[in-house]
C-alpha cells in the first residue's frame, strides 16, 4: 500500500490570524455530492461489516468516475475564491527554484555525469562528460522532449554499461508504477526495439556488456516477484526466468555490488531478508544462497576486497550489528563481528572506502557520520554536527579508492548542501548550497527547536520545530503538524523551500516523530506496529495537546498533515480527537484498512501482513477494526477536510479515500469543509513534473491559509 511518500514541504510574513466562518459565503448554497448507498454485506470471523460504498472500487465504473468528477466540481467550486492566491503561491514558490539548476557531478568508470534543469522546463536533462568536466557534454535523456504529449511521464532506473556504450532505462506513462524497460545505445542514439514492460525500472548489467537482469511484477498484485535475464538480441518477450519468489508476503530486486564484482538478488519483507549472489562475469551461473532465509532474521549485504560485510539483527541485535564473512563461506556460523551491537546506537547504513569505513548512525533521534579508519579503528571519529534538527547522509560514494567522502546536509533551517570530506586531512569542501532565490529569504530569519511530549504511557515524544524568530507562546500561532510513523521510516528533518511560503505568513512546521518510525531505534518501530499501531495515533494526539497547552497554538489554529500511512494516521486521529484540529489535510490517504488487508489481490497487501497483521486472523481482523478510518467513521464533529487523492494511485487505491468522503458526508454533524480532489491523470505520487507538483503544494497551503483568514 504505502511506502512513505510525501516528505513535507511547507512555506512564510507573520500575520494576526482568528478562526474564520468555515464556509465562503460565495459558496454557501452549494450542495455537495453524494454517492449513492448499495450496501454489501463483508462477512469474516461470525462478523458483518456493511459497506454501502463498496461499489466505488470500479474505476472502469462510468458511475465511478462521475462521482469522481462530481466531487472534483465541488473542490472546483468551494475553492474558486483561493484560486488567484493559489496561483500567487505557486508563482512564490517556483520563484525561489534555480530553474537552470544542475547537480554536483560525479565520477564513474571514465565519465562525470550530471543532471541538470532549464528554465521554464518540468523534466531532468541526464548528461555526462567523458574524463574532465571540460570534455563536451553528452546529453543521455533530455525527458522534456521525451514526456512531450504525455500527463504523466516518470523516466527512472538509469544503468549504464560496464563498456559505457549502452543504457537501460525505464519508463512508466500511466503513474502505476509499472515500468517499460528500454536500451539506448549511447554511441548511435538507437533506443533498440526490445522493450521489456511489467518491470520496477531496475535493472543491472553483467559484466559482459550484453547480459542485462531486471526485476518483473505480476500484472495483479504488482508485487516485484520474479528476477529475469535478458541477452540482447533476444526476443524481450520471452527472458530467461532466473528466480521466482513464491513467498506472497516478500519481494524482490537485484542490485550490483559498489566493486562490480558481483550480481545480487535481494528477498525481503518486514521481518526477514535473504540474499543470493553471482560472479558478475558469469551471467549465466547460478545465485547461491548467502544465508538461507530464517524467520525473524534481516541482514543486508556489501562487497569489499574478499569478504561480504553483512548489517544484521542476529542473535537479537534489534538495532543491527556489523559482520563479515569470507566470499567463499557465507552462511551466518561464518560472520564475524566488526562492530557490536548497541542498545543505544541504531545502525541505518554503511559506506566501505579502500582505507576507511564510514557507518550511518542514529542515537538518541539524532543520525550521525562515524568514520573508521580500517588500519586504526579506534582512531574513529565522528563528523560534528550540532544542531537537533539536521539531516545528515551519505550520497554518491562510487569509488573505493578515494578519501573523499560526499554527504549531504541540510536543517529545517539551512538548505541542503552536498559536501566533500577528506577523511584522512579532515578537511571540507562545500561543493554545492542550494540557492533559494527571490531575494527574501535570510536564514537567520528562522528559529528551530526540539521538544518533548509526554505520551499517554510515559513516553517522551520527540518534535522538530521551525518557524520565524519572534513567535510568541501566546496560543494563536497557526501550527501545521505532520508525521508519517509506519514501516520504521524516519521522517528527518528537512528544509524545505515550499515550507516558506507557511513559516513567512506565521506558520509554525512541526514534525512530530512518533512511534511507528525508526527516529529513536528500532525498538522505536516496534513499539508502534502490529498490536501496537495505536500508539502512533496516541502520540500524534498527545504531541498535539503538548502544542496547545504549551502555547505555541489552539485548537482553532492547530492543523495535521500526512499522506499514504501518514493518511491513516489523519484518519485515525480525527476520529479519535476530531476537537483538537481546525483543518486536516490527508493525503492518499490508506483509511480503509480492514477491506484492503482481506483482499490479496490489491498491490502490495500480502507483504504487509507483518507490518499491519492479517486480519484472515481473527485477533489481527478485531484489532485493526478497532481504529481503521473508514470503519471508525461515526456521527460527530469533524475539522475541516481536504482529502486528496489519485486515480491510478496503485499503493493506496483511490476508492479508500473516496468511500471514506461519501461515508464522512452522510455522517458528519457539522457543516465544516469536507474536500475530495482526485487528480484524474496521476498516482501515488501525485504530478510528475517538478512545476507541476508545486501546484499541488500551493492547493494544499491555500486551503490552510483560507482557514487561518489569511488571503495574500
Amino acid at each position: 500500500m504505502i511506502k512513505q511518500i510525501l516528505i513535507l514541504a511547507v512555506c512564510t510574513i507573520f500575520a494576526a490570524s482568528c478562526k474564520q466562518d468555515q464556509k465562503p459565503k460565495a459558496a454557501m448554497n452549494i450542495t455537495p455530492p453524494t454517492a449513492d448507498k448499495k450496501p454489501k454485506n463483508l462477512e469474516i470471523h461470525g462478523d458483518v461489516r456493511v459497506d454501502d460504498y463498496y461499489w466505488l472500487n470500479d474505476r472502469e465504473d462510468e458511475e465511478v468516475i462521475d462521482y469522481l468528477e462530481r466531487e472534483n466540481d465541488y473542490f472546483e467550486k468551494m475553492t474558486a475564491h483561493t484560486k488567484t492566491f493559489q496561483e500567487d503561491l505557486f508563482q512564490e514558490m517556483k520563484g525561489r527554484i534555480k530553474e537552470d539548476d544542475a547537480s554536483v557531478p560525479y565520477f564513474y568508470n571514465g565519465y562525470y555525469y550530471i543532471t541538470r534543469y532549464e528554465t521554464g522546463k518540468d523534466y531532468p536533462i541526464y548528461t555526462r562528460k567523458k574524463g574532465s568536466m571540460d570534455a563536451e557534454e553528452e546529453i543521455l535523456f533530455n525527458v522534456n522532449e521525451m514526456a512531450e504529449g504525455y500527463p504523466y511521464y516518470n523516466l527512472r532506473g538509469i544503468n549504464v554499461s560496464p563498456n559505457n556504450k549502452l543504457v537501460a532505462f525505464g519508463v512508466d506513462t500511466v503513474s502505476r508504477r509499472n515500468y517499460t524497460i528500454y536500451v539506448k545505445n549511447l554511441e548511435t542514439g538507437e533506443i533498440y526495439d526490445e522493450a521489456i514492460p511489467m518491470t520496477t525500472a531496475g535493472s543491472e548489467w553483467a559484466n559482459d556488456n550484453e547480459t542485462l537482469f531486471f526485476t518483473g511484477k505480476d500484472p495483479v498484485t504488482l508485487r516485484s516477484d520474479k528476477i529475469y535475464r535478458h541477452k540482447l538480441g533476444d526476443d524481450p518477450k520471452n527472458p530467461t526466468l532466473v528466480f521466482t519468489e513464491e513467498d506472497d508476503t516478500f519481494y524482490t530486486y537485484v542490485y550490483k555490488t559498489k566493486s562490480d564484482d558481483y550480481l545480487m538478488i535481494g528477498s525481503t519483507s518486514t521481518l526477514t531478508s535473504e540474499f543470493q549472489y553471482l560472479d558478475a562475469n558469469d551471467p549465466e551461473g547460478e545465485f547461491k544462497a548467502i544465508q538461507p532465509r530464517e524467520r525473524g532474521l534481516e541482514y543486508y549485504v556489501s562487497h569489499f576486497g574478499d569478504d561480504f560485510y553483512i548489517l544484521t539483527n542476529k542473535d537479537g541485535a534489534k538495532n543491527y550489528k556489523l559482520m563479515k564473512t569470507s566470499v567463499n563461506n557465507t552462511t551466518k556460523e561464518n560472520w564475524e563481528e566488526v562492530i557490536a551491537h548497541d542498545p543505544k546506537v541504531l545502525l541505518e547504513d554503511i559506506d566501505i572506502f579502500k582505507d576507511y569505513l564510514v557507518v550511518s548512525e542514529r542515537s538518541d533521534g539524532l543520525n550521525k557520520l562515524k568514520i573508521i579508519p580500517w588500519a586504526n579503528p579506534e582512531g574513529a571519529y565522528y563528523l560534528p554536527f550540532d544542531s537537533e534538527t539536521y539531516t545528515a547522509y551519505t550520497t554518491q560514494n562510487v569509488d573505493f579508492d578515494t578519501d573523499v567522502l560526499r554527504y549531504g546536509y541540510n536543517s529545517l533551517t539551512t538548505p541542503a548542501s552536498v559536501i566533500d570530506f577528506n577523511m584522512t586531512t579532515k578537511e571540507s569542501t562545500v561543493m554545492k548550497e542550494t540557492e533559494v532565490l527571490g531575494g527574501k529569504f535570510d536564514k537567520d530569519n528562522y528559529a528551530s527547536e526540539r521538544v518533548w511530549a509526554t505520551a499517554e504511557d510515559g513516553t517522551k515524544i520527540p518534535i522538530s520545530l521551525v518557524y520565524r524568530k519572534g513567535m510568541e507562546k501566546n496560543g494563536k500561532n497557526p501550527v501545521l503538524q505532520y508525521a508519517y510513523g509506519s514501516y520504521g521510516s524516519t521522517t528527518n528533518p528537512r528544509f524545505s523551500t515550499t515550507r516558506l511560503s507557511l513559516l513567512d505568513r506565521g506558520f509554525i512546521y512541526a514534525i512530530a516523530h512518533i512511534r511507528g518510525g525508526q527516529y529513536m531505534g528500532r525498538q522505536w518501530y516496534e513499539d508502534g506496529k502490529m498490536f501496537k499501531k495505536k500508539n502512533t495515533f496516541t502520540d500524534f494526539i498527545d504531541c498535539s495537546k503538548f502544542l496547545i497547552a504549551e502555547g505555541y497554538t489552539s485548537s482553532d489554529h492547530l492543523y495535521a498533515y500526512g499522506g499514504s500511512a501518514g493518511g491513516l494516521l489523519m484518519g485515525a486521529v480525527v476520529n479519535m480527537a476530531p476537537e483538537l484540529y481546525n483543518g486536516v489535510i490527508a493525503a492518499v490517504p490508506f483509511v480503509d484498512v480492514v477491506t484492503t488487508m482481506l483482499d490479496d489481490s490489491i498491490p502490495l497487501t500480502t507483504g504487509e501482513y507483518d507490518e499491519w497483521g492479517n486480519p484472515n486472523n481473527k485477533d489481527s481482523y478485531d484489532y485493526m477494526l478497532s481504529y481503521s478510518p473508514y470503519d471508525q467513521v461515526s456521527a460527530q464533529d469533524y475539522p475541516n477536510l481536504l482529502v486528496t487523492t489519485g486515480l491510478h494511485d496503485s499503493q493506496v487505491q483511490y476508492w479508500e479515500p473516496a468511500k471514506w468522503v461519501a461515508k464522512l458526508r452522510d455522517m458528519k454533524t457539522n457543516d465544516n469543509l469536507l474536500l475530495l480532489y482526485t487528480d484524474m491523470e496521476a498516482g501515488h505520487g501525485g504530478a510528475s513534473g517538478r512545476f507541476e507538483a508545486l501546484k499541488e503544494v500551493a492547493r494544499n497551503w491555500a486551503f490552510l491559509l483560507d482557514l487561518e483568514g489569511i488571503t495574500e
